[in-house]
């Protein structure tokens, strides 16, 4: 089984390898975007990994508003010690470990650090084919997000923590 833990400095090639493997380009986040969140977020950026390898990522910053919005990609400042929305950025599982829990065990991983920082909800956006994933995970569907972000459409899926 995966080994989740905090991102590290090191981890940053490996992780827009990954990335790059799971997303489109115009929704990949950059080398920079990484080094950016891994610099500022790292205390809600988690890895998952199996013998030393990575094959899972999940990351965000805490926000004021229970719904992700476009500049985050591109700016993100230092979370609160506690309160705010936990924002998921990217949730990503290499192709060839998928449907085997590791996506869920990295939600449930950030979820329960949410948790003990008493942040109000978990908030991200996904495309439609991944509503009911989310939804199987205690996420509600708000409907479509304003985001434009890679050009698609987005719902804003929420999760309430307390």
């Amino acid at each position: 089984m995966a080994q989740i833990r905090m991102v590290k400095k090191e981890d940053l090639a490996d992780l827009v390898v990954l990335e790059n493997r799971c997303f489109l380009k115009e929704e990949a986040a950059t080398e920079e975007a990484f080094k950016k969140r891994i610099e500022t977020i790292s205390d809600s950026f988690f890895v998952a990994e199996v013998e030393g390898v990575i094959m899972g990522l999940i990351n965000g910053p805490v926000i004021e508003t229970p719904y992700i919005t476009d500049d985050l990609f591109s700016e993100i400042k230092v979370n609160p010690r506690t309160g705010g929305h936990q924002s998921v950025l990217g949730l990503a599982v290499s192709p060839e470990y998928q449907n085997q829990g590791i996506a869920g065990a990295l939600l449930a991983n950030l979820e329960k650090d949410a948790k003990e920082k008493h942040r109000e909800t978990v908030t991200l956006t996904c495309k439609k084919d991944l509503v009911g994933f989310y939804e199987t995970h205690g996420y509600v569907n708000q409907g479509v997000s304003s985001s434009e972000h890679g050009g698609v459409t987005w719902y804003n899926m929420v999760k309430p923590l307390k």
